[in-house]
């Protein structure tokens, strides 16, 4: 039989024995050549459900006070109801794709006949003739598939593919009614230009919503769901070419329907193709919070509370459609941006980073740098997270310096030192033999031919408020091997710190120096378990999320009891007096009670200021990501001031109090608990009983270095 007498009987079949028997019959392809189909046994031609798995959609991130930050996405759609869609896009897109939507089955029985047709004579699918039903199905199809394999069936154009789509159609055909499976297909057909769904078309094409769309606009939208690659207008002129001409058979389409009149095709094709390439909202580069941002992300990517396997998390975040409630306060956010930006600016080689942490909860408040967030370095932007560690999209960080000290103070208050025991220490310190040291795994480490010199502070005799408040050196290698270099590590690490390219923490003699590379996250939030009375919680973003269906999961702070509260308190105590007494001294407080320690490593390679509040902890780093080691924080000019050499005070405290001073504005003030005086001493000025101390031995037994002579101190030195 030739094809026209198969086409004949195709036709016959359908006069005769009504819209479902003719539908199904198709063309086969076979060992035996192309033949004709009749019985549905044949073809096991019955209607199938066809799982919907939701589509993808945006997933919108909030501050703390519901406004939107970010947008996540691996489509960018929008779903919108029928009701939101411009009637004159319902036609457009019926005109061009199925004109006799409404009034035929699953399949379009004469467009079927007129692919049959043509299908015979190339001997292949060569036309499609499918209905928006069928695809639909495809659609759903394609969305669903996971594999490379998958997809490909989902796009086969093979007589098999056409019969399976074909039963599913049938399946929504029950299913649903005609304007339910319109809007079904206008949310999830792709448009170009990265546009999914129909109004995520008509923002990104016309800066319209759906429902505002205009004819010469529907026509467009209508003509680029055939071939949206090759029509996609951020592409080019050539393709925007082929898009106009496209719109052009979409508007004579309409006319030839009476949808239009042939003057209104006329007047709408004189228009200009309109495109505005509308920026599609999301991404971190275009976040006001791009660092915390990034953040989120990789929190969620690589988190096991937002789904077993990497995959799971990260269709979760881009397909999901989440509404994602988190921690950053809008004006401390604030508060910290313009601090950093009064003292360091975006052009400067050395940078500033700071982040704010909430005592109690471990709530990520504020996340700021000096430089912006992005791929362009001739804008002098940075491609990763100043601000965090490498396990949320930051680098190797920058060594913190004597704010390490603060757990070697609260490792000797733990094992019973008091705020006045003391010692004497000299202008330099050398490790006495090699065996002065041991790590964790109980290795004997140190290097007697290093010694370690002051930077700043004078030798003496020092209690551990003075040998903090002025942050000596050799004072603190002396007090790290009283109380063991492991016992300090361990104190560390309880308070949540690691390094921030994620290698294990270097276990040196110098440890209670800073050698660490750290991040100003890890730092804020160890600072911020002090304020908090030794009560430690992990770094927390994210509060709530709200999937597509409208299920909420909150997640409240992770929280242990790191540190003795009164130890906490007593270390909060002496921090403080680093504000009046001590380093800090020049920059001065903030008008309530608040603490912290300075850090300033080697040659001033990096420069830190890490404090707290009762309310609010802050860590501020800064240093050259060009290198610490080759470019050092000497004789540079940093937000438009010269400096010799820059401190911990010389710009990272004055960030952090002027950030603090705004934050802090309509918060209440909250007092630190008293030092228990029974335990810790602390006694007033007008104390002056003398008390007699046997100097410290060494692990060895042997004595401390420095002036080992039995002293007498006085309690308020």
């Amino acid at each position: 039989m030739n094809a026209t007498g198969k086409v004949l009987r195709l036709v016959a079949m359908g006069a005769a024995a009504g819209v479902l028997v003719a539908g199904i019959a198709l063309p086969a392809v076979g060992g035996a050549g192309v033949g004709v189909l009749t019985a549905v046994e044949d073809v096991d031609l019955k209607p199938r459900d066809l799982a919907e798995p939701p589509l993808a959609q945006v997933s919108v991130v909030q501050d703390v006070k519901g406004h939107e930050i970010a947008r996540f996405y691996e489509q960018y759609r929008e779903v919108v109801p029928l009701d939101q869609i411009a009637d004159i896009m319902k036609t457009a897109i019926i005109s061009i794709e199925d004109y006799r939507f409404y009034q035929h089955g699953p399949i379009d029985i004469e467009g079927t006949i007129r692919a049959l047709a043509k299908n015979l004579q190339s001997g292949g699918v060569a036309q499609g003739g499918s209905s928006i039903t069928q695809q639909y199905v495809k659609q759903v199809l394609l969305n669903a598939a996971t594999t490379e394999q998958e997809k490909n069936e989902a796009l086969a154009p093979s007589y098999a593919r056409k019969l399976n789509e074909l039963r599913y159609a049938m399946g929504v055909e029950q299913k649903y009614s005609k304007d339910q499976i319109l809007e079904k297909y206008l949310n999830i057909a792709y448009f170009g230009a990265g546009a999914y769904g129909v109004e995520a078309a008509a923002k990104r094409f016309f800066g319209v919503s759906a429902k505002n769309l205009t004819l010469p606009q529907a026509a467009t939208l209508a003509g680029a769901v055939q071939d949206p690659n090759a029509t996609d207008p951020n592409l080019g002129k050539t393709s925007r070419d082929r898009l106009l001409k496209r719109r052009n058979v979409v508007l004579d389409r309409m006319a030839e329907l009476n949808k239009i009149t042939k003057e209104q095709a006329a007047q709408a094709k004189k228009t200009r193709l309109g495109y505005k390439g509308t920026p599609l909202p999301g991404g971190c580069e275009s976040s006001k919070y791009p660092y915390f941002c990034v953040y989120v992300r990789n929190e969620i990517l690589s988190n096991p509370d937002f789904g077993k396997t990497a995959k799971q998390r990260l269709a979760f975040l881009n397909r999901g459609g989440l509404t994602i409630k988190t921690t950053i306060d809008p004006s401390m956010q604030a508060a910290a941006d313009t601090a950093i930006r009064k003292w360091v600016h975006p052009t400067d080689n050395p940078v500033a980073a700071e982040a704010l942490v909430q005592p109690g909860t471990g709530a990520i408040k504020a996340m700021a740098a000096s430089r912006p967030y992005g791929t362009h370095k001739t804008k002098n932007e940075v491609s990763y997270n100043l601000v965090a560690d490498v396990a949320h999209g930051g680098g190797i960080g920058f060594q913190a310096g004597s704010t390490f000290k603060t757990f070697t103070l609260l490792t000797a208050l733990k094992q019973g030192m008091k705020i006045n025991d003391g010692f004497s220490a000299g202008a330099g310190y050398t490790a006495p033999a090699y065996s002065t040291f041991k790590n964790c795994a109980g290795q004997p480490i140190g290097d007697p031919g290093h010694t370690v010199t002051n930077d700043e502070g004078s030798p003496g005799w020092l209690t551990l408020q003075t040998g903090t408040w002025h942050s000596v050196n050799t004072f603190f290698m002396m007090l790290e091997q009283r109380v063991g270099l492991c016992d300090v590590i361990k104190t560390a690490k309880s308070l949540g710190i690691h390094r921030a390219d994620g290698n294990p923490l270097k276990e040196f003699e110098t440890f209670t120096l800073g050698i660490n590379e750290m991040d100003p996250v890890t730092v804020a939030n160890a600072y911020a378990a002090i304020g908090a009375r030794g009560k430690y919680c992990a770094p927390m973003a994210i509060t709530q999320i709200t999937d597509s269906t409208g299920k909420t999961t909150s997640y409240r702070p992770k929280c242990r009891q790191a540190v003795d509260p009164e130890v906490a308190d007593a270390a909060a105590h002496i921090l403080s007096g680093v504000l009046t007494k001590g380093t800090m001294a020049a920059v001065g407080g903030i008008g309530r009670d608040a603490a912290g320690k300075t850090g300033t490593n080697d040659d001033s390679s990096s420069a830190w200021f890490a404090g707290f509040t009762p309310d609010l902890a802050g860590a501020v780093s800064l240093g050259d990501p060009r290198g610490t080691s080759k470019y050092k924080l000497n004789g540079v000019t940093i937000g438009g001031r010269y400096y010799g050499s820059v401190f911990g005070a010389s710009v990272p405290g004055p960030i952090w109090k002027d950030t603090m001073l705004r934050a802090l504005r309509n918060v209440p003030p909250t007092d630190f608990t008293p030092v228990d005086s029974a335990r810790f001493g602390g006694c007033g000025d007008s104390c002056r009983s003398l008390v007699s101390v046997t100097p410290p031995t060494g692990d060895d037994g042997g004595p401390m270095p420095g002036d080992n002579t039995p002293v007498t101190i006085l309690p308020n030195d």
